[in-house]
């Protein structure tokens, strides 16, 4: 079977996000099980581009509405990602720098996905599967069944959208679909949604199937979805959670090549230990006490704005007993606050603003508990390295966050959850982190538990593959 990924971030290509890290690995489980898994996506001029050998292996013209472009497909030379890359290039338009923010956005990924399926369409044979990855891609099968210049060869494509977000849809005023090659004008109704161009719930209502990223996240989208709910109910017999996977050897604590202190399920306490004190010295920290940490977007979907209370009240209601490491950048509003509470600290708190994925590797080693106090958690990737690495997640009980950590309190147990997005919940979850740490062989006995576990992307590439399978079958 022969499967297309197309999307706007690939880890370690171009990473805003859990998506980047999503197809950066669930391409190369697919291959490893016999299918051939290409990865297509913009080429930004990231680090990678530059120190990674190339060939050119399409040239193109198309247009935009009124505005005619060439646009190059480079492939990545060695297969150093275990699956087949596929850069396009747009001078004018995606050779940037950053991934998201700018101006015509929509003009961007609009002429990304129009080059993508020109150059299938130029292709000698015809894939299997195209799989969309969030509203970056979600026009691709609209276009393949509509537009006039494709739907002829290509229409018969099986489709795929994976939803990693659905707060984020890609919404824009309805003049934006003269920018879509010739299509057919009595399928508007398909492209407009709330009276605006809503190229997420175009491809929910046009590729074959849905998928979310935790089952839990596709009940909770059909109360809450930023407006999409009525359509993902209709829309649900073609729906599916599938959960996400990690990479197991990205993130393994025992090969990491972004610290030295490597260690085992066997060695856990000694080798935390180590990266602790590299993380205590660096930041002017107490290795004596618990060290709480957050790693993310600086955002009000994963409840950052509610950290510096939180900090604040635990100093103030447990005590200075512990040590708090934020990593992560995000809204100014909280991230000069953060800066801010820099000078109060005793030797128990500090901060990183910015992102540093080396960083983020030591954190997730060194660290005693991570704090995830999402109001939005579709997946989550960080409580799954987390427990990769001994380290105890502290959640709210939402979304993928719900399907993948159990409170210890409960049997089989080896984590914290608590049940609303608010500084009351939070401190207390940090209380009872501080009560944890405090119980020494009940903490090594719930590592132990942690690390045992098997998060990684067997068991969700096999539910894609079954997906892929049905859908070509005409299940």
């Amino acid at each position: 079977m022969e499967i297309i990924h197309v999307s706007a971030e690939c880890y370690p290509v171009a990473k805003a996000g859990g998506l980047g890290d999503v197809v950066g690995a669930l391409p190369k489980y697919q291959r490893a099980e016999g299918h051939v898994a290409k990865v297509v996506m913009p080429m930004y001029r990231t680090k990678f581009l530059f120190e990674n050998q190339f060939e050119v292996v399409h040239k193109g013209r198309t247009h935009l509405h009124n505005f005619w472009f060439d646009y190059t497909v480079i492939k990545e030379k060695t297969n150093r990602l275990g699956f087949d890359l596929y850069l396009v290039d747009i001078l004018g338009l995606l050779d940037r720098e950053k991934i998201y923010g700018y101006g015509d956005d929509t003009e961007r990924f609009i002429a990304f996905q129009i080059a993508v399926l020109d150059w299938i369409n130029a292709w000698q044979h015809i894939p299997d599967v195209i799989h969309v990855h969030d509203h970056h891609t979600a026009l691709i099968p609209f276009m393949l069944q509509h537009c006039y210049a494709y739907r002829e060869k290509l229409g018969g494509i099986a489709t795929v959208l994976t939803i990693h977000n659905a707060q984020y849809q890609g919404q824009t005023g309805m003049d934006k679909t003269v920018l879509i090659p010739e299509w057919d004008l009595y399928k508007r109704g398909l492209l407009e949604w709330a009276g605006a161009l809503n190229p997420l719930a175009c491809g929910i209502r046009c590729a074959w199937r849905v998928t979310t990223v935790s089952p839990t996240y596709l009940e909770e989208m059909r109360a809450s979805a930023a407006g999409l709910e009525a359509l993902l109910e209709y829309e649900k017999g073609k729906c599916s959670g599938i959960l996400n996977g990690i990479d197991p050897v990205v993130w393994d604590p025992l090969t990491d090549v972004y610290f030295e202190d490597h260690y085992s399920i066997d060695t856990v306490e000694e080798g935390k230990q180590k990266s602790k004190l590299l993380l205590c010295q660096r930041f002017n920290l107490d290795p004596r006490k618990p060290l709480i940490t957050f790693i993310g977007r600086l955002v009000g979907e994963k409840g950052a704005d509610l950290i510096p209370q939180a900090i604040e009240d635990s100093f103030y209601y447990i005590g200075r007993k512990m040590n708090f490491l934020i990593l992560g950048s995000g809204f100014p509003s909280v991230e000069n606050r953060l800066q801010a509470m820099r000078d109060l600290s005793r030797g128990d708190y500090n901060t990183f603003i910015g992102y540093d994925e080396g960083l983020s590797h030591l954190i997730y080693a060194g660290a005693d508990f991570i704090l995830m106090p999402s109001r939005v958690e579709p997946c989550g990737l960080n409580q799954l390295y987390a427990l990769r690495y001994g380290t105890v997640p502290v959640v709210r009980n939402t979304g993928g966050l719900h399907d993948t950590v159990i409170d210890f309190g409960d049997k089989n147990g080896y984590g914290i959850r608590f049940n609303h997005a608010t500084v009351g919940d939070m401190t207390h979850g940090i209380w009872r982190s501080v009560e944890l740490y405090n119980q020494p062989q009940k903490l090594y006995e719930i590592r132990q538990r942690m690390m045992a576990l098997d998060f990684s992307w067997q068991a969700s590439v096999r539910a894609y593959l079954d997906l892929y399978e049905r859908m070509r079958k005409g299940e």
